[in-house]
């Protein structure tokens, strides 16, 4: 191919690219991007000018000739044909190269188009598109205001085994907007063939998950409109292509749904800030940044917003301010954290487009010349009144304030955060959180209200936006059972150990058993092993001496790589300069070490871990806040350092929590003042044996001197010389609903597949008469069947056939080989000739090492030994052509299940 070929290729619009793929069979491509599909179209060898010009019409061809200067003139099809190949392989090329990059004319049908034959494209393109640019007067802008074909969601990261592939992401036909970042409605378009209304309930989804107010449905005839304001009437009806409303008739039915002034019209229309790197919000913060900015400028003061750890928060606090900043509905704002870590994280990444507008307060000092704030609660607060340095700014100097992370106590009657929030009344409040804290003490919703809007845990999963995990339970006997010291014992220091019963409450509490130590860290060091070594890891103990035991442990357990290199293994904790100092290179995807950070409660929220693999969980966690906070380190995705999904190991049963109601929902008000009570709640007291979160020294009290100096009995025995052994070690996964299985895999398989296949038969008939056996595969792993791990338990050498009869149907199963082995004794390939019989054998040969799915797929006809037979157009011409060799292939899976029918 020619420099100016690919350039002339390059002028094809997606869709023409892929209809011309599909004109030539040239499977593979239909999914690729514009740049890849390209890129393989001027490399195919099979689209010859000649090939290309026989598959055009007489019309096409006439305006070929026509374009060259040739005479056309009662010319028929193949005689313009034998004209244009009498020409030089120049001229020919320009002719099938100028036909291929002919777009469709736009508007209305042409006389005698068939819209019945029209495709769905065709219909956006044809009728859709024109009619919202219909003039250069009031018309939707398609280069600002519109998007076709937008993917909104990322598609679930479904996992199976060590393999990961994403789920079908959910794609709007037309999203429309107002402005950029401010959408107003969503069009569904269906082919010809469906009524006007039949994309109305896929638009009513996708615009009730985009908070759009109008969703439209049309097949190219007209639209059909459905206004979701409020008192709108008539809810739905039909409108003409040639009256769809125009943006600004939109935005004023809109306007006048909620009542703006033109001050809050203003508000609620101002730019987000752009830094020209093309990045955008995902949309469910645009969700929450417009809704926020809207319930602001109606007058709001309270606002809560739930976002789930991972899906930003900071970033989409930082829309919120900019906007009101900017608009001057806000002057001066004051945003609270209560780690400093996340103060300068927030001011050197989301926060900085503030500038020189933005400080944040240190040494207790105030400088009010600033407009944004960054602020520790505990850098304005303190127990005396001369540590409240806040007072020195006055009640209404603030008029916005933002408190990230609002479940750490900031709505309780006593907390320093509320002495804060009640002293700048007058200003706006937003709260942030990942987790509401609502128990019968504390309740964020008592002082902000019910949340503005909720992005939970479960759709992010959902929406691929968050990784999703797997959870291995480890039991160890001590724990499960308990362990009673005999009588006298005395610990490793030499103290009488009280004579009672410990069990796992106590396990690096009240007592610690160096074994059980020494064999968590083998555990995690097992685990690391079989993955990946350097896959960055958070051990979360009961408090700094656990963690520094661990760390010991895990050093011990990994000698090879922590003595090449002393930050292998790390404790970071709020005690520990030196490991706090290592906190942001744990953070750095880039950065390798360090590798394994125990810790107890310093990284439990806020530290963005972007590649997290691993969790572990080693101490008991009886808050469903902490719990949310803990797991929240893992969720996020980084697809360039190849994290998509995160593992939790869990010795303490803290997993129990995925079952409660509480986990993920929606928060719920449950607090119950009695008589006497104050109306706001009090802060919940930290349990027993927790380390206070803070950034300042933490360390463990020492023990308590007795009379005449001699210490008393410590609060915390060391046991070196009991053994701890696993007792239950299980692996769980998410099923297709994101619940936990909690039952064995193969009991899972079985009645996962008797929900589809009451019967072996049943089965049998299904498999039997798919048309291609990896799509019936896929559905079934779209139910949760884990084929990978079944395989690890049963036989990697058998397939997903032998796999299923065998699990869910008790069938004597046959490996992948044995099948090949059969087929090769019958002859099956006898009616086929030399090259092609010598294809269909090096499939059997590819089905035998990597199963069905390998070789159903056309992509394995590039592949070796396959693509010495030729380009794959050339392979599928030795059958005869496309068809023939689907039936060839279908007739091999015949072959080699016939055993089974």
């Amino acid at each position: 191919m020619t420099t100016t070929r690919r350039q002339i290729f390059e002028n094809l619009t997606l869709a023409r690219g892929r209809e011309l793929a599909s004109l030539f069979e040239l499977d593979g491509l239909s999914s690729l991007s514009k740049d890849a599909l390209v890129e393989a179209l001027s490399r195919e060898r099979s689209l010859e000018p000649e090939k290309v010009l026989c598959a055009l019409s007489r019309d096409e061809l006439t305006s070929i000739c026509e374009a060259l200067g040739l005479d056309t003139s009662g010319r028929e099809k193949q005689l313009l044909i034998d004209r244009l190949l009498k020409h030089d392989a120049g001229t020919r090329e320009r002719a099938a190269i100028y036909a291929i990059s002919q777009e469709p004319a736009s508007g209305t049908s042409p006389k005698g188009m068939n819209k019945k034959a029209l495709t769905e494209a065709d219909i956006r393109t044809k009728f859709i598109t024109p009619a919202l640019d219909k003039d250069k007067h009031g018309s939707w802008d398609v280069m600002t205001q519109l998007l076709e074909e937008h993917y909104f969601t990322k598609g679930r990261v479904i996992v199976r085994g060590q393999t990961v592939h994403r789920g079908e992401a959910k794609k709007a036909d037309f999203i429309l907007f107002y402005k950029p970042n401010i959408p107003i409605a969503v069009i569904e378009a269906k082919d010809n063939n469906h009524a006007v209304g039949d994309g109305m309930q896929q638009a009513l989804d996708y615009a009730e998950t985009l908070d759009l107010p109008f969703a439209y449905s049309s097949n190219g005839d007209a639209f059909l409109e459905h206004d979701r304001t409020p008192g709108a009437n008539p809810v739905e009806r039909e409108i003409r292509l040639d009256q769809f409303p125009n943006p600004d008739e939109l935005w004023q039915r809109f306007s006048a749904s909620k009542g703006y002034s033109k001050q809050q019209e203003s508000i609620t229309t101002y730019d987000y800030y752009d830094d020209g790197s093309g990045k955008q919000p995902r949309y469910y913060q645009v969700n929450a940044i417009n809704r926020t900015v809207d319930a602001i400028a109606r007058g709001e003061d309270r606002i809560l917003l739930v976002m789930a750890t991972g899906t930003g928060k900071t970033y989409t606090a930082f829309q919120i301010i900019w906007r009101l900043w900017k608009s001057g509905a806000k002057k001066r704002i004051l945003f609270l954290v209560d780690r400093n870590i996340l103060a300068d994280q927030t001011k050197t990444n989301d926060f900085k487009p503030f500038g020189q507008a933005m400080t944040k307060i240190t040494n207790r000092t105030v400088d009010k010349s600033y407009e944004i704030y960054l602020s520790l609660y505990q850098a304005v607060t303190g127990t005396e009144e001369a540590s409240n340095i806040y007072k020195q700014f006055s009640p209404d100097f603030f008029d916005l304030i933002i408190v990230d992370e609002c479940h750490r106590g900031s709505a309780a009657a006593d907390a320093a955060w509320r002495q804060v929030l009640e002293y700048f009344a007058s200003a706006t409040q937003i709260g942030l959180t990942a987790t509401p804290k609502e128990t019968k003490d504390v309740s964020n919703i008592e002082y902000f209200g019910e949340p503005i809007y909720t992005y939970s845990l479960r759709q992010g999963i959902t929406d691929g936006f968050l990784a999703p995990y797997k959870v291995v339970r480890i039991g160890l006997d001590k724990d499960l059972d308990g362990w009673r010291p005999e009588a006298g014992k005395l610990d490793k220091y030499g103290f009488e150990i009280e004579d009672r019963e410990y069990n796992e409450r106590d396990m690096d509490r009240n007592l610690v058993l160096d074994k059980r130590t020494e064999l968590v860290a083998a555990k995690i060091t097992e685990f690391l092993k079989a993955t990946n070594r350097y896959a960055k890891t958070i051990v979360f103990c009961e408090n700094i001496d656990h963690a520094e035991r661990m760390r010991q442990a895990l050093v011990n357990a990994n000698p090879d790589l922590a003595a090449a290199n002393s930050k292998y293994v790390m404790r970071i904790t709020g005690d520990n300069n030196e490991g706090k100092a290592q906190l942001d290179n744990f953070i750095d995807p880039e950065s390798t070490y360090p590798v394994i950070a125990t810790t107890s409660q310093l990284m439990s929220t806020g530290v963005d871990a972007q590649t997290c693999h691993l969790i572990v969980l080693d101490k008991r966690i009886n808050s469903m806040t902490e719990f949310k906070q803990i797991i929240g380190r893992g969720t996020r995705i980084n697809e360039d350092y190849n994290k998509l999904f995160f593992t939790i190991m869990d010795f303490k049963r803290a997993t129990a929590l995925f079952a409660d109601p509480g986990f993920d929902g929606d928060p719920v008000q449950i607090y119950e003042p009695r008589e006497g009570d104050p109306v706001v709640p009090p802060d919940e007291p930290t349990g027993a044996g927790e380390e206070e979160p803070t950034d300042g020294i933490v360390v463990d009290p020492p023990p308590p001197v007795g009379p005449g100096g001699d210490p008393e009995p410590p609060k915390r025995y060391y046991v070196d010389d009991v053994e701890v052994s696993v007792a239950i070690e299980r692996v769980q996964y998410l099923d297709a609903d994101g619940r936990l299985i909690t039952e064995s895999l193969t009991d899972y398989t079985r009645k996962t597949v008797h929900k589809s296949f009451a019967t072996l038969d049943d089965f049998l008939t299904r498999w039997n008469s798919a048309d291609q056996k990896n799509a019936l595969i896929k559905e079934l792993a779209a139910q949760g069947i884990f084929l990978d791990e079944l395989a690890a338990q049963v036989g990697a050498d058998y397939d997903a056939f032998d796999l299923i009869c065998h699990v869910a149907y008790n069938q004597p199963p046959l490996t992948r080989q044995e099948r090949a082995d059969g087929v090769k004794k019958r002859d099956v390939f006898g009616k086929y000739g030399d090259k092609a019989r010598a294809v269909l054998e090096a499939l059997l040969k590819k089905y035998a090492d990597r199963g069905i799915q390998t070789m159903e797929s056309m992509e394995i006809l590039n592949v070796d030994p396959l693509r010495d037979f030729g380009t794959p157009i050339e392979i599928v011409q030795l059958f005869g052509g496309k068809a023939a060799y689907r039936a060839a292939i279908h007739h091999l899976e015949n072959a080699l299940y016939a055993t089974a029918a």
